[in-house]
């Protein structure tokens, strides 16, 4: 059961002090601020009302906090879940999705207790940046109306190609005060972030962008005239109506949101792990998501996940543990309980310019070039990922691109594999050599706590690269070389490599030299393409080279 205690309790046994409470208030307060904006505009995206995002944000980050297995993780609504909660509200209503969403709830806590977090790392890495950036290419289209103020004839249909010439015909109809409104939200937030990045780009341009548009008495449609504003309480909780046969129905969207939520929550937690040096619970974490996204779905709520850029802030903030994140969810509360008539006023052409900002930054342009760039196999995998969530299907593009990255690694192993007569199955005893290429044994080194070694055996890729990123936790703060030889790795693909090239920039953060051997040439230039090189890390042919160019004897 060490498994699924919640860190919150993990926190709490490591006596949790006042200082620890005053880092995680002010952390709280800070992703509050951000997660404001966000809530709603990520649900008038996915056809909900804005409240419906506060209530998902308050009622779903309360249970992911308090329950979850990361130190870290802050839920609520996500973007990447909006063309798949869109979708479900056209097809199957509000009602319709209110259960979708407890039966993904029940599916994620399944999930948990069977402890199938552990296999989220398969999925490679080209197919979460394909389908990431897919997301985003169609949240920023479901924008254009707000972001244009175009009159549209008729409802705007969902499906892209479907979209873009109803969007087309409407253009002439486009409306300058909405332009502009959109264009200063998306410009106050940008020049915030290269200025003033530790301020709330998008809250100031969304209280801005309200002043303006109240004191001027603009045209513009806003959350009160659009919604008739955000309610003051929480609603009481209950259930949809439950049939054998809407269940049936809904048991796809309800898959599609289990698989979304397990990856985007799971991916977020990573993150954090990276920025921090914790470890997470995956299967804690699952079981998490799971209760939140069935109280969300009795609340009235949408689809609960990790969100990356909520948690990333949270860790920048300083945060100490989970507390951060239920008392982020205690100031949304508060925001509901004292401020909700101000929402009112706020432009729906000023969140759609905080969405379009967050279309922009979920694609993660520069592993986009990497993929591209370094391997013409990886750059496959990752643009029919890319085009199958644009044109096609989100859960159709991830079972399609796992499946030409499981080919492709196939293809590469059958190409890793030979039969020589150099190694034999039993190979011949070997003297020691006497040539002067193998250095005296030096027991200084192996008893040194400066000096750590590690041999990678086998073929690192997207399923074996998860063993490697945890290295780091078990090096004491005084280890000073970090030796990582590859000897008896044949192949390393996308996923080992960015692995890698995130083990050698937190051995710079550590001022830890790390040092590679053993790479051939062909391995040497595949890991240079994805910029992992001089200085970064350093190469030698065989450990005792490294351990003797570095001094290690003597550290």
């Amino acid at each position: 059961m060490e498994l699924f205690t919640p860190k919150l309790i993990t926190i709490l046994r490591e006596r949790y002090g006042l200082s620890h409470f005053r880092s995680d208030l002010l952390a709280g307060l800070t992703v509050a601020i951000v997660a404001l904006p966000l809530s709603m505009a990520i649900a008038i995206a996915s056809g909900a009302s804005p409240a419906q995002g506060l209530y998902t944000a308050i009622i779903g980050g309360f249970l992911v906090s308090a329950l979850g297995g990361s130190r870290f993780q802050i839920g609520g609504p996500a973007g990447a879940f909006i063309v798949l909660v869109a979708s479900t509200v056209q097809l199957h209503g509000m009602e319709g999705l209110f259960l979708a969403t407890i039966m993904s709830g029940i599916l994620l806590m399944l999930a948990g207790y069977l402890q199938l977090g552990s296999y989220i790392k398969f999925i490679p890495y080209p197919v979460t940046i394909g389908f990431t950036a897919g997301i985003a290419v169609i949240i920023f289209a479901s924008q254009v109306k707000d972001l244009l103020g175009l009159t549209l004839s008729g409802p705007e249909p969902g499906a892209l190609l479907e979209k873009l010439p109803v969007i087309w015909q409407a253009l002439p109809t486009w409306d300058l005060p909405t332009v502009i409104v959109a264009f200063v939200t998306i410009a106050i937030i940008a020049s915030l972030k290269i200025y003033r990045p530790h301020w709330p780009g998008m809250l100031f341009a969304i209280v801005i962008t309200s002043i303006a548009v109240t004191i001027l008495k603009l045209p513009l449609s806003t959350i009160g005239t659009a919604f008739g504003g955000i309610p003051n309480t929480l609603p009481m909780p209950s259930l949809p109506e439950v049939s054998f046969a809407k269940v049936g129905a809904l048991l796809p969207v309800a898959l599609s949101f289990t698989l979304l939520g397990s990856i985007e929550s799971l991916l977020s937690a990573v993150v954090a792990d990276g920025m921090t040096g914790r470890r997470h619970r995956s299967n804690c974490e699952l079981v998490a998501q799971g209760v939140a996204n069935i109280a969300s779905g009795l609340f009235g709520g949408i689809c609960v996940t990790g969100t990356i850029a909520r948690t990333a802030t949270n860790v920048r903030a300083g945060a100490h543990g989970p507390v951060a994140g239920i008392l982020h969810s205690v100031f949304l509360l508060l925001f509901i309980v004292l401020a909700a008539p101000v929402a009112s006023y706020i432009p729906l052409a000023s969140l759609a310019g905080v969405l379009a900002i967050v279309a922009w930054n979920m694609i993660e342009k520069h592993a986009i070039a990497l993929l591209l760039r370094a391997s013409r196999g990886d750059a496959a995998v990752l643009m029919a990922t890319l085009l199958l969530t644009i044109f096609r299907d989100l859960m159709e593009a991830i079972v399609v691109g796992f499946a030409l990255g499981s080919v492709l690694f196939i293809h590469r192993m059958s190409k890793t594999t030979a039969v020589s007569t150099h190694r034999p199955w039993v190979e011949d005893d070997q003297p020691d050599k006497v040539d002067g290429s193998r250095l005296p044994y030096d027991e200084s080194i192996a008893s040194n706590p400066d000096v750590l070694i590690y041999r990678i055996s086998g073929v690192l890729f997207f399923g074996a690269a998860a063993s490697v990123g945890s290295v780091l936790d078990n090096i004491s703060d005084s280890c000073k070389l970090l030796v990582v030889d590859f000897t008896e790795v044949p192949f390393i693909d996308s996923t080992g490599a960015n692995t890698l090239e995130g083990l050698a920039h937190k051995g710079r953060q550590r001022e830890l030299q790390v040092v590679f051997t053993g790479l051939p040439e062909e391995l040497r230039e595949k890991l240079r393409s994805y910029g992992i090189s001089e200085p970064l890390v350093a190469f030698a042919g065989t450990i005792d080279e490294a351990l003797q160019q570095h001094g290690a004897s003597t550290v």
